[in-house]
């Protein structure tokens, strides 16, 4: 390191992950207490600081990796937060992410070792500084690539049912969809194939499953849901 900026304030960036799941047809986030002052025992996102040697995107990176044991994880910067405040120990600017993945993928063993659980995103608890508005600002990101960008696919089993794309869809958005006019978009769709599968876990009669089809999606240049 250099000391050409002798005399200039420095300041602390963290990252903070957002990490999304889909459970029981809600939409959910991993939050925990924090372990550490300031703020010990408030709910919290999990994050870290970005070491000297590291881009912001190779510490988020580090820090989903250590959290969930994930590799190749879809995830968007959501970004920055610096409110001069937002940490009462340290001057310290926090580069937000938000990651997707699917719950039943996620060892419930580091569940446990990281003290985070899976809370619903309607009733989030308070949180520490800022972290409710990073999981606002994240939603909105999502809200606007669900609708051009085959993301929901990352949230979900490799084999779902329409109903179960539909409530996903409806829980990114906080809002009810017309049953029919999805249906009848996503049937549109040649890359969400319907399989010979049937799901009957819901009921005697049983729902078709489908899936998504990356090669088939790559040539469709006009997704819009």
């Amino acid at each position: 390191m250099t000391n050409y900026y002798h005399g200039i304030q420095k300041i602390l960036v963290s990252v903070d992950c957002i990490i999304f799941g889909f459970e029981q047809n809600k939409l959910k986030v991993l939050i925990g207490h924090r372990a550490i002052n300031p703020g010990k025992g408030e709910w919290s996102l999990y994050g870290g600081f970005v070491r000297n040697e590291e881009s912001i995107d190779d510490a988020a990176d580090r820090t989903l990796f250590e959290l969930t044991g994930m590799r190749n994880v879809y995830m968007r910067q959501v970004g920055a937060f610096g409110g001069v405040e937002r940490d009462p120990g340290e001057r310290v600017v926090s580069i937000a992410y938000y990651a997707l993945i699917n719950v039943k993928d996620y060892d419930q063993k580091l569940m446990e070792d990281h003290h985070v659980e899976w809370v619903d995103i309607e009733h989030l608890p308070e949180m520490y500084s800022d972290h409710r508005q990073m999981i606002a600002k994240a939603r909105e990101k999502m809200q606007d690539k669900i609708r051009t960008e085959p993301i929901s696919f990352q949230l979900l089993p490799g084999l779902f049912t329409l109903t179960q794309l539909q409530r996903l869809y409806e829980a990114v958005n906080g809002e009810e969809v017309d049953k029919r006019n999805f249906r009848k978009r996503i049937k549109e769709m040649d890359f969400i194939e319907k399989t010979d599968l049937i799901d009957k876990t819901g009921s005697k009669r049983g729902a078709y499953l489908y899936r998504f089809n990356k090669n088939a999606f790559a040539k469709d240049s006009n997704f819009k849901l």
